[in-house]
């Protein structure tokens, strides 16, 4: 007999013969043999509702009271599931986030789970009973007792949460599509259904705004070897399991605000290429990375800074055995990528680094914590170690530095983070590697709601990215894309170089504002803001080790004309910022050239 959480969403339980379809499959779950608990959210758009009935009462609604009313609606979701399974003829109790003891910090509207206190769940389910749980809202721990909600995805975090408190034997997340997909069926109609899926990439997807998984639920599934499962909520069809690793074991205390960091990594066989001062034009990156392909050179990060007048640069790193090979490719292509006729030496410029490496933190859910990749800068600029190149994902945080600095950036690292040993990371961690080959791309997604931040001149020191990103933490802000620019310009005999990187666009103009107001006491240049961009990325574990994944996405984008504007890599993602009129053309685009189409036609219901 297995013990499996499920969880219901806002449509699978908005009207009553809905309801009663939820109350039939979990019958039918239990007379197979299994002990349920089940997780459902508000009746389809009621949060919806109460939210506009609190402004029009209020213009700025306390978010104790807006807590007070949202956390309603799930009560009334749970009463009516219990009523339609004890009609069934098997015993059910409802059962609020307080009364199963889901305990979080005081932060109204977007609490975390510190822990939860399963007895009353397991006394219920001894007696036989289904125990249907309100999600998306708990309790603090002070004397108040004051109910909190979860933000946004709360119900997943409650349903996954408690899988991993009750160590069940799997969760399962019902929803409007039959799984995950390699991309939005909304946007691609023919977008195939994955059978599997690692948490590692998952997460990468989910915080690229796949919305079928919320990231603070798969960094829980990680973090505590929670199987996943998303299924439809129409059919019976098996799904999409999402895997993880056998994790270390870790306490069900402060369970979602435990240590992000679970190890830090390094490489000291590295080496850095750039091409600086290529036209800043569609085909650019699609012609270097292809000829890099076809010879055959293995890229590791790949970055690509914001334009400047009319150019750009793109610089990579390889492992230094095949430095000599990646240099003469770039040499050879270089001339190519000048303008028509130029023959000014400064114009596509090869420039190699060696003597380089790099130095990475690893753990779920590092980029939704704004203080994460600050404390790890400011360490960094502690231990007096200057950062080249930035390269930063959902589940790590990299840095180019002086190879001369590793030991003391990875002691600096590992006292900051409480980690208590390295490792090198030659290859990907065991985490992203599922038990068969996988494919070279999984999925593809595309975010419309980031804008794009850049700094000009900022001192090429360290402490610098600390300082910024250090600002932006104090904001709770979160940071996705950071980038550095290659080019240095030297302004009063001190170097500086351009620094740009992605946020929510909610979170945009107000970054600015406290950035222009930080510009003028830490010299810094002008803080320009781009809201115009929209940001599509490939995930994929198996793309390690392929040189043509990234020119065949960039070939992608420029036989349909559309400019890259921003790269970033990591191990198991490649993403490009491009304008935000072209955001869909280049995930349609990118989708087909990796021939991820399935044979059938996803239907969401309304």
């Amino acid at each position: 007999m297995a013990l499996i959480v499920q969880k219901y969403g806002g449509t699978s339980v908005g009207s009553v013969e809905r309801i009663q379809a939820v109350a039939q499959r979990v019958c039918k779950s239990v007379r197979a043999g299994n002990s349920l608990v089940v997780v459902v959210s508000a009746m389809g758009k009621t949060t919806d509702g109460l939210v506009k009935l609190a402004y029009e009462l209020a213009k700025t609604p306390s978010r104790r009271e807006m807590d007070m009313l949202l956390s309603t609606g799930e009560q009334v979701s749970i009463a009516l599931l219990s009523m339609a399974i004890q009609e069934l003829g098997q015993p059910a109790i409802s059962l609020t986030g307080t009364q199963v003891g889901i305990v979080t910090e005081a932060e109204h509207t977007r609490a975390r789970i510190l822990r939860i206190e399963p007895e009353r769940i397991q006394r219920h389910l001894n007696q036989g009973k289904v125990v249907v749980v309100a999600g998306f809202q708990g309790i603090t721990s002070t004397e108040e007792l004051e109910i909190t909600t979860l933000g946004r995805g709360g119900s997943d975090t409650s349903a996954v949460a408690l899988a991993a408190a009750l160590q069940a034997n799997f969760c399962e997340i019902y929803t409007d599509v039959p799984g995950i997909l390699t991309t939005d069926p909304r946007l691609v109609p023919d977008a195939r259904l994955m059978d599997e899926i690692t948490s590692d990439e998952m997460l990468e997807l989910a915080s690229l705004g796949a919305k079928v998984l919320h990231p603070r639920a798969v960094e829980i599934a990680r973090n505590y070897g929670v199987p996943l499962v998303v299924r439809s909520s129409w059919t019976d069809d098996p799904g999409t399991w999402v895997i993880s690793a056998k994790p270390q074991p870790r306490p069900l205390i402060n369970l979602e605000i435990a240590r992000p960091v679970d190890k830090v990594e390094f490489d000291i066989n590295q080496a850095r290429v750039a091409l600086l001062r290529i036209p800043d034009k569609p085909g650019v990156a699609a012609r270097l990375f292809g000829e890099i392909s076809r010879q055959d050179v293995d890229v590791d990060l790949i970055i690509q800074s914001i334009h400047e007048g009319n150019t750009n640069d793109i610089a990579f790193t390889v492992m230094t055995s095949i430095l000599n090979r990646a240099e003469a490719v770039a040499s050879a292509i270089a001339p190519v990528l000048r303008s028509h006729n130029s023959t000014a030496p400064e114009e596509a410029e090869v420039m190699v680094q060696q003597d380089i490496a790099k130095v990475s933190i690893a753990g779920a859910g590092m980029i939704g914590r704004p203080g994460v990749a600050a404390q790890m800068f400011a360490a960094l600029a502690e231990a007096g170690v200057n950062i080249r190149m930035i390269s930063t994902s959902e589940v790590k945080v990299s840095c180019v530095i002086a190879n001369t600095d590793c030991d003391r950036a990875v002691t600096a690292l590992c006292e900051a983070f409480e980690i208590y040993s390295s490792s090198t990371s030659p290859v990907p961690s065991p985490q992203a590697i599922p038990p068969s080959p996988p494919p070279h791309v999984r999925g593809v997604a595309l975010d419309m709601n980031q804008a794009r931040l850049a700094i000009r001149q900022v001192q090429d020191r360290p402490g610098t990215a600390a300082k910024i990103f250090g600002l932006l933490a104090q904001h709770n802000v979160s940071i996705d894309m950071i980038i550095q620019s290659q080019r240095c310009h030297v302004i009063d005999g001190i170097p500086t170089r351009d620094i740009a990187f992605t946020v929510a666009r909610i979170d945009a103009e107000a970054a600015q504002k406290m950035l222009q107001q930080s510009a003028v006491e830490h010299g810094w240049g002008e803080v320009v803001l781009d809201n115009n961009i929209a940001k599509v990325s490939v995930v994929g574990a198996g793309m390690v080790g392929q040189p043509g994944v990234a020119a065949k996405m960039f070939e992608a984008l420029a036989e349909h004309r559309i400019n890259i504007q921003m790269i970033a890599t990591s191990e198991i993602k490649i993403s490009c910022v491009v304008g935000r009129e072209e955001g869909v053309k280049a995930l349609q685009a990118i989708h087909a050239a990796f021939e991820l189409a399935g044979t059938e036609r996803i239907q969401v219901p309304a």
